[in-house]
């Protein structure tokens, strides 16, 4: 049985399988067409945090792809202590094809992973996204071809969103830089586990602006503070405030150079409208790909279940 709960379980030739039947659904997309390759499959999602695109995009895809999607929130789940993890991991599975969960902490889904018994998709944990990033990597193929050694730069706070990407970025051959102060870059640990899976992946940390941003191909950026890091935004940011992404900030990386952003974006604060609604902004085409993405995913998974029709 797949799970995608972390980057690490995917090979890189399974990264470039999934990257392929995305865009062969896409292209089938744009030209009117939905096989309904999931004819009667059930897809459930529990979120413990409120989501546009991971909702929207996992129940769009599959739809389209003629299944239907069951949503609970956490309480609703019983995730609040009404009934033990395990046994409502065991229930769901018993009703469901396939899970998406998009929770704060990461043990939650490694328990579902355990107990379901049907594949179960990370659509977000406090430590990984790897839906978001592998979508991002999608989108960087198509806007620049072969994304093999081209650079993507990621200013501001390495959250979870930034170490899926190092991980996504060293399984492709692409370099990753963070460009933040000390004590936002990804921990020296994760970096270290990295290279050990990946000895030959490019990743640099760096606050200076003019080296990171040479060179590069995407210029990235997220919130500065997420969920759960209400109590810290004031700090935050003072702290991220000289790296917010800006016409002039975006004027030192070259000129084909492109912007992304996973959304929600706190415009203004670590990126202005000016860069974001600028002829540079590829972001709401990542946005949509979220959903050609969650539809190779599904359609991957469940072929190897033998449920794809």
């Amino acid at each position: 049985m797949r799970h995608l709960n972390s980057l690490a379980e995917l090979s890189t030739a399974e990264i470039k399988l999934l990257f392929s039947l995305t865009a062969k659904l896409k292209a089938g997309v744009n030209k009117g067409h939905r096989p309904p390759l999931l004819t009667g499959r059930v897809l459930t999602q529990v979120f413990e945090k409120p989501s546009l695109r991971t909702r929207v995009s996992f129940e769009a895809a599959i739809m389209q792809l003629g299944g239907s999607s069951l949503f609970l929130a956490a309480k609703e789940a019983g995730l609040g202590g009404r009934e033990s993890i395990e046994d409502v991991a065991r229930v769901l599975g018993g009703y469901s094809d396939i899970i998406v969960l998009r929770t704060f902490s990461q043990k939650l889904i490694d328990d579902f992973v355990d107990h379901a018994g049907c594949p179960v998709i990370n659509g977000l944990s406090d430590l990984r996204h790897p839906c978001q990033a592998l979508t991002d990597l999608f989108t960087m193929e198509e806007v620049l071809g072969s994304i093999a050694g081209k650079k993507l730069v990621f200013v501001g706070d390495g959250n979870n969103v930034a170490t899926s990407l190092a991980t996504a970025c060293a399984a492709m051959n692409v370099p990753f830089v963070v460009c933040a102060p000390d004590a936002y870059r990804l921990p020296g640990s994760f970096i270290a586990d990295l290279k050990l899976r990946y000895p030959h992946a490019d990743i640099v940390q760096t606050k200076d602006f003019k080296s990171a941003l040479a060179d590069a191909a995407i210029v990235y950026t997220d919130v500065w503070t997420s969920m759960g890091q209400e109590a810290e935004d004031e700090k935050r940011r003072k702290d991220l405030g000289p790296f917010q992404v800006n016409a002039a900030l975006l004027k030192q990386a070259p000129k084909n150079c492109k912007f992304m952003h996973c959304l929600p974006a706190k415009r203004g604060n670590e990126v202005t409208d000016e860069v974001i609604d600028g002829p540079q902004s590829i972001v709401f085409q990542q946005a949509e790909n979220r959903m050609h993405f969650a539809k190779g995913l599904l359609v991957w998974v469940l072929e190897q279940e033998g449920l794809v029709t």
